[in-house]
């Protein structure tokens, strides 16, 4: 699949006035579906499906899950049978992500969220006996997204002093963060964690790659916890948005408020040029569609 994925500068007053320059890698625009990071994630796993002669790919999510949105389209791009295993009840209308995850062919089962905490055993249970199947850890994760994500820095022609991404698994930031110690870059890797008390990335990103790379994590940006806003945020992120560049409120969003916030508080030195990463699932935006008032 081709990758379009251009870095433009951001431009504001704030910015002039502390004396950065801001850009953003547009990875939301590689694919409408199979957006940002989770094309990058899922790249080497479907080959690797594929080099293993497997044909159903199974994996996990919540119910707005983008990865779960993503990996539907790829199976129906790659002609793969795809099931998500969904936590939670099954609801009597599906939302826009589990509706298009439908539309392209995807085996919806919801279980609860007790028996979602255990998805190894919920996928031998269910699939062990199939040899045709494939599993697929929530979001993506696992050391086959690693190259994928470490790609992005190849893809870039100028040099930075920080690079910034918002962090669910932490397996983005992890592949990028691996990719700057191996190229013996000095570029600050920073990740803004989405979910409140996301003190185990610091674990899970170290099973992933060690020791060997060097990183940053913000944890106190998550505006209440993972999919959760504040009408301070959600002002802020409708200001940004009607401009024309849309942030989704889960991830990049957040992302974006953090650096706003860190230059305000003079975190990056005058001249610093900083780059964040859109990592895309724009159709989680829709999730407040019914929530929101916007004047």
């Amino acid at each position: 699949m081709h990758i379009y994925s251009p870095v433009e500068e951001l431009k504001d007053d704030l910015f002039d006035q502390k004396q950065v320059r801001v850009f953003i890698k547009r990875d939301d625009l590689i694919h409408p579906f199979i957006s940002g990071n989770k094309w990058r994630k899922l790249k080497y796993v479907l080959a690797d499906a594929r080099s293993l002669d497997k044909t159903h790919l199974v994996s996990f999510g919540g119910a707005y899950s983008n990865h779960l949105l993503a990996l539907a389209c790829a199976g129906a791009m790659f002609n793969f049978k795809t099931t998500g295993i969904v936590r939670g009840d099954e609801p009597r209308i599906l939302n826009h992500q589990l509706f298009l995850c439908k539309q392209f062919g995807m085996e919806l089962q919801f279980v609860s969220r007790e028996k979602y905490r255990q998805k190894e055993d919920l996928y031998n249970d269910r699939f062990g006996n199939d040899a045709q199947t494939y599993f697929i850890d929530e979001g993506g994760a696992g050391s086959l997204a690693l190259p994928g994500c470490a790609e992005i820095l190849n893809e870039l022609h100028e040099n930075y002093d920080h690079i910034f991404l918002a962090c669910g698994t932490g397996t983005t930031l992890a592949g990028i963060a691996l990719g700057a110690a191996q190229q013996h870059l000095t570029t600050r890797i920073e990740g803004v964690a989405v979910l409140k008390g996301a003190d185990f990335l610091y674990t899970d990103i170290q099973q992933l790659i060690g020791s060997e790379a060097t990183y940053t994590l913000h944890l106190d940006y998550h505006q209440g916890g993972y999919a959760k806003t504040n009408p301070g945020y959600l002002n802020w992120l409708y200001s940004f948005n009607k401009k024309g560049l849309l942030l989704d409120h889960v991830y990049t969003g957040k992302m974006m408020y953090a650096v706003f916030d860190l230059i305000q508080k003079d975190y990056f030195k005058p001249g610093s040029k900083i780059l964040t990463i859109h990592t895309g699932g724009l159709i989680g935006l829709l999730g407040l569609a019914d929530k929101v008032q916007i004047d």
